[in-house]
């Protein structure tokens, strides 16, 4: 016998009404002994902020102005990740170069043209990032030079990225106030003020 349901009821939709997106909410403050998710964008609470390889520079970095982020991953339909693109790559010196080789304006130049592609891109596995304290992730940063670092998740030989460190994020919780994304100069202000 099939029970009977007795159908919801329903409401009008209210004017202003916003909709529900994942949030995570990491520590204000952290040390260096902090664990270091506890400075991770994790991406099964936030939506990685995405762009198409194919988009211009002027509308990646549009999508990073109104998602208040500074490193997209360039994705394809498949949502493969093919590359990351920083504000630092489209407000530096690549795009200039890249009118000069090819010989074109600024405005046609695609987030293909200067991203960083996937087989140039070095991760951190998410085993010895669940292991490590805030002070590996600043090592290992700055060692390679970077202001980002990609965490991967890895089941049965596949990746998926599962978050990102950022040192701006880092020396935010640290409580060192960053005023640059210049990489050399963010990470003496993070050891000058665990110095202090």
């Amino acid at each position: 016998m099939i029970r009977d349901y007795p159908p919801l009821p329903e409401y009008r939709l209210h004017p202003g009404t916003t909709y529900r997106r994942p949030t995570q909410y990491l520590p204000e403050r952290v040390t260096l002994e902090s664990p270091a998710v506890d400075c991770m964008t994790d991406f099964r609470q936030v939506t990685a902020v995405t762009v198409d390889p194919d988009s211009t520079i002027d509308q990646a970095n549009q999508r990073m102005i109104e998602h208040g982020v500074r490193l997209l991953l360039a994705v394809n339909p498949f949502n493969i990740v093919l590359g990351i693109i920083t504000a630092t790559d489209i407000l530096g010196e690549k795009p200039m170069q890249t009118v000069q080789e090819r010989g074109i304006r600024r405005s046609e130049i695609r987030v293909e043209d200067i991203m960083t592609p996937h087989d140039r891109l070095d991760v951190l596995n998410l085993e010895d990032v669940l292991a490590a304290k805030v002070g590996n992730i600043v090592s290992t940063m700055k060692k390679a030079g970077r202001q980002h670092a990609l965490a991967v998740d890895t089941n049965d030989g596949r990746q998926t990225v599962r978050g990102l460190f950022s040192a701006s994020r880092i020396a935010l919780q640290l409580g060192v106030p960053v005023q640059t994304t210049e990489v050399a100069r963010t990470f003496a202000e993070i050891e000058a003020a665990i110095s202090r």
